[in-house]
């Protein structure tokens, strides 16, 4: 397939016959260590082979810049510049699994029609094999490894070949996808201070201390993935200063190596450093953990995110997380038990038991127990093995310097733990721990800033006699349930001629909205509604009790703005009365469904000019009549004009049959109730008299 489509590495996925989690069943062109943050993958990832699956299509990324914005993991851990397609394998009934394939990043930004055609039929073809492997009750494994063999040349040839290497006065050495050395001259073990003989079967960075360092790693990964020659200076000790450069292809590296010039000289990377570098592998691994985290908000979301991308990626089947409450441990998130009573021993534990938990969280050393022998040689067995599992690590959480609590991750079978996986292990309980501090922080903020809104908001709005009515409320930040907008709607005074003769208004309402939408909004929004029916007790007229919000809201001097609609309702009279504060033109649908814009006058928005003056109109409300009054957030989007928004909620509107107008409520905000960032705030009223 490869070969097919001129690609220079790819991998094929197996859906899990136990849990929703792809896994890797054999790669090609690249070494295997490249993807393992990604040997198991859960099909919620944001990664293109679990999107090819979920959306039973084909995924094309065209490069870098294109990675960085739509799978911004997949760019922190490999920044490189390469495009790849992923697509399902599966039949029409079933998926089976997913594969990836790569291309240099000089590969045209668009996949062609015959590169779709050949992947498309080559995995369908996949599919129909693996599908009657299944139906033969056939098992399929996945490889160890598997990389393509690179053709030979015949035996004179090479020689002459060898011959030619041998006699060149530059350091030369041919390195197969895995980076292992296949080929070196004399030159090459001459410049790095070695034997050919050790440096044959090895890679460069084992066999030369000197050359064990992340950076030089990233330059032969890099080399690898973008199919471009990559280059870097290195110190060979004491003072012999080298250049190596890499020439890829699909079947391995040409390495050049050369005395570098005084200029190129500098610093090599971590030196003075006590201790060997970290593998890149490993720290690509953290590296996309690490930037899973950061997509949690809450509380929930880092339970639900530790237990859908850092339990597949690390290989465990069941999770505990336990946070330090009140001098206990207490279960705040569990996934991968069946028995209810296995978690509920975790439950409750005091930070000074002899428990594995407790122990981690109050000494801040991670333990790891490969089988459960191991774990009660140290603990009771009551104790030691509570949950039938075969192997745990037990990761402390501390942030700054603060215990938070323990996260428990267990395996169904032994496992074993090797130095570079305790590494990432204990790192990343780190993460988690700082993860589940913000998220508590921010819940914490997300209640305050929820009781706020609910006590600034109408809990209900009045029952009266002859109208029907009907509000909604969403945030525009996403999660955090506040803002500036506003609506409220009261019962007449019952004093004052505001209809021309008629002696009492039957209801007033009010819809506005503060600028921005965070605390500040939320509290000047509350100050604004307090003061709107403060006036209409009063008796004051719509145009009166605008100006006096108006100055009201200079005086206090918040450097906010605010908008707002104002109106008496006359409802034995079919009769309304607007004021408008550089609000958005309300809409009326009459009883035969025609919608109309009302062009209402109206003044400034509130807060500008103490002198400002807000004309109001009459509008005629018929029976059977709806008044749609609303905020711009209904209506603003970005790359849409404000006209087409006005005539496309006005058509909405005109479409909608005789039904109850909670019912009309949910259809004009439509799908923006799961929209994760809205933009702005919006708050609908809708009002209708009845007989």
């Amino acid at each position: 397939m490869l070969d097919d489509v001129q690609a220079h590495s790819g991998a094929v996925y197996l859906l899990s016959e136990t849990e929703p989690v792809l896994e890797m069943a054999v790669m090609a062109g690249l070494p295997r260590a490249f993807a393992a943050p990604w040997e198991r993958v859960a099909l919620t990832s944001p990664i293109p082979v679990a999107d090819a699956v979920r959306r039973r299509r084909l995924v094309w990324v065209s490069g870098e810049e294109e990675m960085a914005r739509r799978y911004p993991r997949i760019s922190v851990v490999l920044p490189y510049p390469f495009a790849l397609a992923a697509l399902p394998v599966a039949t029409p009934d079933k998926v089976y699994g997913a594969v990836f394939m790569t291309w240099p990043g000089s590969h045209p930004p668009e996949m062609s029609s015959s590169e779709r055609t050949v992947l498309s039929a080559a995995c369908d073809r996949l599919a129909l094999r693996l599908q009657r492997a299944v139906d033969a009750g056939q098992r399929v494994v996945p490889e160890i490894d598997f990389l393509g063999t690179a053709p030979t040349a015949g035996t004179s040839s090479a020689v002459e070949a060898v011959r030619m290497v041998a006699r060149v006065p530059d350091g030369m050495c041919a390195l197969d996808v895995n980076g292992r050395v296949t080929f070196a001259n004399g030159a090459m073990a001459e410049l790095v201070g070695s034997k050919v003989d050790d440096l044959l079967g090895s890679q460069l960075w084992a066999t030369l201390p000197w050359l064990n360092d992340p950076v030089y790693e990233d330059r032969y990964r890099a080399a690898l993935l973008s199919q471009h020659s990559t280059s870097f200076v290195a110190l060979r000790p004491p003072q012999d200063w080298l250049a190596f450069r890499f020439h890829p292809s699909r079947s391995g590296i040409s390495v050049q190596v050369t005395p570098a010039g005084g200029a190129a000289r500098q610093p090599p990377p971590h030196e003075g450093a006590g201790r060997r570098p970290a593998r890149l592998v490993g720290i690509s691994h953290l590296l996309n953990l690490a930037s899973a985290l950061t997509e949690a908000v809450g509380v929930l979301d880092v339970v639900e995110l530790v237990a859908d991308e850092i339990m597949p990626a690390v290989g465990s089947q069941a999770l505990v997380m336990l946070v330090s409450e009140g001098g206990r441990l207490r279960v705040l998130g569990h996934r991968g038990y069946d028995d209810p009573m296995a978690v509920d021993r975790f439950d409750g534990m005091l930070l000074t038991a002899e428990t594995p938990g407790a122990h981690a969280l109050a000494t801040g050393v991670p333990s790891f127990f490969e089988s459960r022998e191991e774990l009660e040689r140290l603990y009771p067995a009551r104790v030691a093995t509570p949950d039938g599992m075969a192997a745990w690590a037990y990761l402390p959480l501390i942030a700054s310097g603060r215990p938070v609590g323990t996260c428990v991750l267990a395996y169904a079978r032994p496992h074993e733990f090797t130095p570079d996986e305790r590494a990432v292990l204990t790192s990343l309980g780190g993460l988690i721990a700082q993860a589940l501090e913000r998220a508590r922080l921010y819940d914490t903020k997300h209640r305050l800033a929820h009781g706020l809104q609910s006590a600034l908001l109408p809990h209900s709005l009045p029952s009266l006699p002859g109208l029907e009515v009907a509000a909604r409320y969403l945030p525009g930040t996403q999660g955090m349930d506040i803002g500036g907008d506003f609506y409220d709607l009261m019962r007449g005074s019952g004093e004052g001629d505001l209809f021309r003769g008629a002696v009492h208004a039957e209801a007033a309402a009010v819809i506005g909205d503060v600028q921005g939408h965070n605390v500040a909004a939320a509290g000047l929004m509350g100050q604004l509604r307090t003061a709107v029916r403060a006036y209409t007790a009063v008796g004051q007229p719509p145009g009166r009790v605008v100006a006096s919000t108006n100055r009201m809201l200079i005086d206090l001097d918040a450097d906010l703005l605010a908008s707002c609609i104002y109106l008496h309702m006359d409802l034995p009279h079919h009769r309304v009365l607007l004021a408008r504060a550089g609000h958005p033109q309300p809409l009326l649908r009459d009883p035969e469904g025609r919608v109309h814009v009302l062009d209402l006058a109206g003044g400034p928005l509130l807060g500008i000019d103490a002198s400002a003056v807000y004309p109001t109109t009459a509008v005629p409300l018929p029976t059977g009549s709806v008044l749609v009054l609303y905020t711009d957030g209904l209506i603003e989007a970005p790359g849409v004009d404000l006209d087409d928004a006005l005539a496309e909620l006005a058509g909405r509107l005109g479409r909608g049959t005789v039904q109850p107008l909670e019912v009309l409520a949910d259809s004009l905000i439509g799908d923006r109730t799961t929209t994760p960032t809205r933009g702005d705030d919006m708050a609908v009223l809708l009002l209708r008299p009845q007989r």
